[in-house]
């Protein structure tokens, strides 16, 4: 038997504001993080993301590259952000030109489980549980579904 490449996961080259909170393990790379935030176990933050000032960040959440997300958001449990629409038929295998960006507005929340593919969502907006957001939201209100409707306005 040959033995397995070991990666070490960890936090590296993460550009922190104040007063962050971190709970281990997680593994942050290339990211921003703004004041007041706090990041749960078992999160995973790429290259090129920002996170705006207090946001929370739950538990086993992937934030892939190129994902920016606002002040005072919260992102709950398993919530998945993909930059890679699979245009060509399949994974963009290291193509970073074919990836699109994420770009959450401030004092959102993403219920669990929810899937964001890349798109634009404006301030104000709450994405329920396993919801799958495939269109920018430019409305303010509560969306849900697999594809995320708008339900009705924040009162």
């Amino acid at each position: 038997m040959t033995k397995p490449v070991l990666l070490s996961s960890g936090i590296r080259d993460v550009n922190f504001g104040n007063d962050v909170k971190v709970v281990e393990p997680v593994n942050l790379y290339g990211c921003s993080i703004g004041d007041k935030s706090f990041i749960g176990p078992f999160v995973e933050i790429q290259n090129d993301v920002i996170i705006g000032k207090q946001t929370k960040v739950q538990s086993h959440v992937f934030i892939c590259s190129l994902v920016e997300i606002g002040d005072d958001c919260f992102i709950g449990h398993g919530v998945m952000f993909i930059n890679d629409v699979f245009a060509s038929g399949g994974p963009a295998r290291g193509d970073k030109t074919k990836w699109k960006r994420t770009k959450i507005g401030s004092h959102v929340s993403i219920g669990s489980n929810a899937t964001i593919l890349p798109v634009s969502i404006c301030d104000n907006v709450v994405i329920g549980a396993g919801s799958v957001v495939t269109r920018d939201i430019v409305r303010p209100g509560i969306y849900a579904g697999n594809p995320a409707k708008f339900k009705r306005s924040i009162v």
